[in-house]
Order: C-alpha cells, then sequence, then structure tokens
C-alpha cells in the first residue's frame, strides 16, 4: 500500500552509522526528514549528502532532525561519509541507516515487496526507486513525500522551504502562495470569515472573496 500525506509514518528498528534505534523514539517530539539513496558511492547522492551536513544547523534551527537510508551496510556508509567530506568538504553527523535487508525501502514503498530480502548484488539502477524524501512531523504522519529520478540531484533548499510552510500553517489558519518564502504574505484560509480575519488578521486584503492574503503570522 502506497502512503499518503497524513498516514502514520511505518515505525522500524534499523541499524544506523549512531547504533539501533527505534525510529519513532528516535524522532520524539521533533520533526524528521528521512531521505534515501540507491546504492553508496553513487555521484549524485554523493553531492546531496554533503550539501545536506552543510545545511544542518537550519533544519535544527526549525527543531528537525535529518536521517538518511541507503539499502548498503553501515560499514559502507561509514566509508562512504569519509568520501563525502573529501569531496564536498563537509563531515556527515546525521545518521544513515543500513538497510541491507530492504525492510525499511519495502516499508516505506520504495521498493516492491518482491524485491528480494538481501542488498548483495544490487546496483542503483535496481534500486532506482529508492530516492524519496519524507517530512515527519512530531506527531509521526507524513508531512510530505517527493521523489526525484537517479539522474537529477534534489533541491533541499525547497525541503527547508516546505518545512517552515508546513510548521507555519500548522500554527495558524494560513495557507502559503505559490514560490512563497519565510517573511512573504500569506493565503487566509477558507476557514476563517471575514468578521473573525478582521479580528485575527487585521489590514487582511480581498483579491477574490476566496483569495484573501495577509502578512506571515507570528
Amino acid at each position: 500500500m502506497s502512503l499518503r500525506i497524513n498516514d502514520v509514518a511505518p515505525n522500524f528498528t534499523a541499524r544506523t552509522t549512531q547504533g539501533t534505534i527505534d525510529f519513532h523514539d528516535w524522532i520524539g517530539d521533533q520533526w524528521a526528514v528521512l531521505f534515501s539513496h540507491p546504492k553508496d558511492f553513487t555521484p549524485v547522492c554523493t553531492t546531496e549528502l554533503g550539501y545536506m551536513a552543510k545545511i544542518e544547523p537550519e533544519f535544527t534551527k526549525r527543531n528537525a532532525k535529518l536521517i538518511g537510508l541507503s539499502v548498503d551496510p553501515v560499514e559502507d556508509h561509514e566509508k562512504w561519509a569519509a568520501d563525502i567530506e573529501e569531496t564536498q568538504g563537509a563531515a556527515v553527523k546525521y545518521p544513515m541507516i543500513g538497510d541491507t535487508d530492504l525492510a525499511v525501502a519495502k516499508l516505506y514503498n520504495m521498493l516492491p515487496a518482491d524485491a528480494g530480502d538481501t542488498s548483495e548484488g544490487r546496483t542503483a539502477a535496481t534500486n532506482a526507486t529508492v530516492r524519496s524524501v519524507f517530512i515527519i512531523g512530531p506527531d509521526k504522519k507524513i508531512k510530505l513525500t517527493l521523489t526525484y529520478p537517479m539522474s537529477t540531484g534534489r533541491n533541499f533548499d525547497e525541503i527547508l522551504r516546505v518545512l517552515d510552510s508546513i510548521q507555519l500553517t500548522a500554527k495558524h489558519r494560513v495557507a502559503t502562495p505559490v514560490n512563497w518564502k519565510q517573511g512573504e504574505d500569506v493565503i487566509i484560509t477558507s476557514a476563517v470569515s471575514n468578521e473573525e480575519a478582521e479580528q485575527v488578521f487585521p489590514g487582511f486584503k480581498t483579491i477574490k472573496p476566496y483569495l484573501r492574503t495577509t502578512k506571515q503570522p507570528g
């Protein structure tokens, strides 16, 4: 069964580069970004892991934790991390899951159930669909899913932008318009009447009865 937004993120226990974790316990009361990779020592993913290492402090500011996944063993992850630091100029400090039995990849619908139960002999091509990003909230529910092809590096600045939007709209009855960035005007949701909007969002603008904008709250 495919995973959808607002589904509870499946829990699992797995080995990582920072020890064995229970995923839900590891998330705790924070946000989490789980991003997966088809195989260790692949060029595009090397650049991605390095960039995430560079911008991890931005996620920390937002009370969010990073965790990577590849179907290869943890021992390979540790060797790969040295290459990442050498070539990308940033040390990977977040944990990387070793999914050698493909259990997590299957649990998150990144590989079919009949994909086997070992990473041995598999290539990046056979793992091509293990290339997703999941934003998971403190309530352990999936807030975003995103899957890229192997040939296209992911835009992790976009993941930060979406996280800002999700966290803002979780606190206030607003939505964010196209290409919104932190600090820009937002949209008042239809659940707020004009009378209430006058109290909560004084000075809001009505462009159409269904399209009302206001300054970003908070």
